[in-house]
């Protein structure tokens, strides 16, 4: 486990004493926030018992319901009422769940900020200070691009990791031999926080930049890897929903972007089903705006989608795509998932049996490392127009989602862990983290057909 982050004092502990002009306009747009989206239907947390197979999961999701986690027998949902009622409708007991926790701590709430409690979370501009600092502390490491624009003008980043080693994968240190060009190392994608709600993966994200800059240079295992590959982490895919979520102080179980749609009054598209491959085709996503799993226009409707896929198109060089593999991170359920998620099918058109091994074998292990469960995304329920979809459909990237902790929605929190896990619950996935950028430049290694994939 790492030692706590150092962190400058942080001002919000501050804004509670002085009651500044600033802090009160901020007060006023918090409370506010919640005016806009009156009209809509108010969501709540269900535990639906029965469901059990894949399919009775999928007709579960088919009502605009969001399946939240996956228990023996039964599955925890986010919907309003009449998208419950149509759960119950299928003939399953439906009950509802506690709301969000509430970690005022009997102090009082600061606008677009963590609650008391869980004042070691980062909101948006408290994550940005941070990798601002990791970057000027490690210059010749890590560097940082503005990628886009969120809907509401936010700027989503990536930031550059890689070494000054040989570039061949069998370095030890950040010197001896000469510098390869980039192009030439295998790429890893990382991101995170596409859910509003899943704020435990931007921790993910500033863990990873923490360690990779401490440990270059003195840990032959993550220097060897920062000298061999090139690391990309987009450490906040959806900023608007993020901020939106805790713009009151308190946590809203806010899931989707804040992009309004035309028409009605109900906001955001889910960005995890707004992905170019598969988009709307197989009852894994819903039409209607209300839904929590809403899939947007078109593909690429949200303009964050849009922006990390533009990206991502960037990398391809001289016709190649220049990253191998990748992970988006998520809570909750402690799961390691590969494509597809659009069909039940271990193969399929642009997935052959290959493929999908390898997508197992390189899964199993990293999960036998974090003691995650592994398994491929339709085992769970049937999603369409996900990024993992479209990165391995459309760009033959091999990439993983990971479901990060906890294992139930019970005490450790569901979307809402409390402050005290976060060190242990991204330190956790170091290994796995290692593993994938080790297996990057040939994924097939791990099925013994180097040879015939590779060279």
């Amino acid at each position: 486990m790492r030692p706590p982050t150092p962190r400058t004092p942080r001002s919000r502990r501050l804004r509670g004493k002085v009651a500044t002009a600033a802090t009160a306009v901020l007060l006023t747009l918090a409370m506010a926030a919640p005016a806009a989206s009156r009209t809509e239907e108010p969501t709540h947390s269900y535990e639906v018992t029965g469901p059990r197979t894949a399919a009775q999961r999928t007709a579960v999701a088919a009502t605009g319901a969001s399946v939240d986690a996956v228990r023996r027998g039964s599955v925890v949902i986010t919907a309003d009422a009449a998208q419950a009622e149509r759960v119950r409708r299928l003939g399953y007991s439906v009950r509802v769940l506690p709301g969000p926790p509430d970690r005022s701590d009997g102090r009082r709430a600061e606008p677009f900020d963590f609650p008391p409690a869980d004042a070691n979370y980062h909101n948006y501009a408290e994550a940005m200070a941070e990798i601002n600092a990791d970057i000027a502390r490690y210059p010749s490491l890590m560097s940082k691009q503005v990628i886009g624009k969120s809907y509401e003008g936010r700027d989503i980043i990536a930031v550059k990791v890689t070494g000054a080693g040989t570039g061949t994968g069998t370095g030890t240190g950040p010197t001896g031999g000469a510098a390869v060009a980039a192009a030439a190392r295998p790429e890893v994608l990382f991101t995170h926080h596409q859910h509003a709600r899943e704020h435990l993966t931007v921790e993910m994200a500033l863990y990873l930049l923490k360690e990779f800059g401490s440990k270059y240079g003195s840990d032959a295992r993550v220097t060897k890897m920062l000298d061999s590959r090139v690391v990309w982490i987009v450490p906040d895919l959806n900023p608007d929903g993020g901020e939106y979520d805790i713009a009151t102080g308190s946590y809203r179980s806010w899931r989707k972007n804040r992009q309004p749609n035309n028409g009605s009054s109900a906001r955001g598209t889910d960005l995890n089903r707004n992905w170019d491959y598969k988009w709307g085709c197989c009852g894994g996503s819903s039409g209607s705006t209300g839904s929590e799993t809403y899939r947007g226009t078109a593909p690429e409707s949200a303009p964050e989608v849009k922006v990390v896929a533009d990206f991502v198109r960037s990398r391809i060089v001289d016709g190649k795509q220049q990253i191998k593999a990748a992970i988006d991170f998520h809570t909750y359920s402690e799961l390691v998932l590969w494509p597809f998620g659009w069909t039940y099918d271990d193969t399929a058109p642009g997935m052959t049996k290959d493929d999908r091994d390898a997508f197992a074998a390189v899964g199993k292990s990293m999960a036998a490392s974090n003691g995650y469960t592994p398994e491929q995304a339709s085992d769970l329920y049937i999603t369409d127009g996900s990024i993992d979809d479209w990165l391995w459909g459309n760009q033959k990237i091999f990439a993983y989602t990971f479901e990060m902790y906890p294992n139930s929605s019970g005490a450790g929190g569901g979307f809402y862990p409390p402050d005290e896990v976060i060190d242990r619950e991204t330190a956790r996935n170091r290994d796995a983290v290692l593993q994938l950028l080790e297996n990057a430049d040939c994924m097939y290694r791990s099925i013994g057909k180097e040879a015939q994939y590779c060279r």
